[in-house]
């Protein structure tokens, strides 16, 4: 059996593909940067994203078939994340919240045997829909590690719930396509506005004020309909996906 090492580069080129891939790690921080709390830095992001992106650059092999950019982008954000993992900055008040969306949601679709509208889920909560507003403001940014999007060549949602390990064994290949499938499904029920917001912020990479003024809504707005399409994609990921199958939800 053989093994191969990770084509070694010099200097020069190291550092032309780090410099070359620093708009990509800015861009990936500031998306996630305006979903937290406005405590957390930008810059601060930005400098964990650049030890991911020098991972990435360190350790990639084309060998393995995958553009730099795909590999980067995983890297980027999952030192971005992992660094956001130690930090308490969602108030269990605010996961709390997030649950009972989620409790509502579930609970008005077994009624109603269909995606609810905002209203329904307001009702089920038991709360006006301006409260129901403002609790999808306030848990903005909980959602980060939950459903991601990694771009690839199909364009296709991908979820990271799987180990970076073992990745290519059949059965995790498998269990990745079965998860694909039942997030396009998913989104599929979700309303088209929703839908929307999803594809112009996870495929068009556009920011929220940008998609605001795509569809000519305001940025708030627009905010609450993507947290409120997460919580329903995890709503309907919990019911067909249980964590037992060894991709737990967050």
């Amino acid at each position: 059996m053989y093994s191969y090492a990770v084509p070694v580069m010099d200097d020069v080129e190291r550092e032309r593909l780090i410099l070359e891939h620093l708009p990509q790690v800015r861009l990936i921080a500031r998306r996630i940067q305006e979903r937290l709390p406005e405590n957390i830095s930008l810059d601060d992001l930005v400098s964990t994203g650049v030890i991911g992106l020098i991972s990435a650059i360190d350790n990639f092999d084309p060998a393995h078939n995958v553009k730099l950019k795909t590999y980067a982008e995983y890297k980027i954000r999952g030192a971005i994340l992992d660094s956001l993992r130690g930090l308490d900055w969602a108030p269990r008040q605010k996961r709390r919240k997030a649950k009972q969306i989620e409790s509502a949601i579930a609970a008005a679709e077994q009624v109603l045997k269909r995606s609810p509208t905002e209203e329904e889920i307001a009702v089920q909560l038991e709360i006006s829909l301006d409260e129901y507003h403002q609790w999808l403001v306030e848990i903005r940014g909980l959602n980060i590690a939950s459903i991601e999007y990694a771009g690839n060549d199909q364009g296709k949602d991908l979820l990271h719930y799987i180990a970076e390990t073992d990745e290519n064994l059949p059965s995790t290949l498998l269990e990745r396509s079965e998860l694909e499938r039942l997030l396009a499904q998913g989104i599929q029920e979700i309303p088209k506005i929703e839908q929307t917001v999803l594809s112009l912020y996870y495929h068009e990479d556009l920011t929220l004020r940008e998609i605001a003024e795509v569809v000519n809504l305001h940025e708030s707005r627009i905010s609450q309909l993507k947290s409120q399409a997460i919580l329903r994609l995890r709503t309907h990921l919990r019911a067909q996906w249980p964590a037992t199958r060894g991709m737990a939800l967050v």
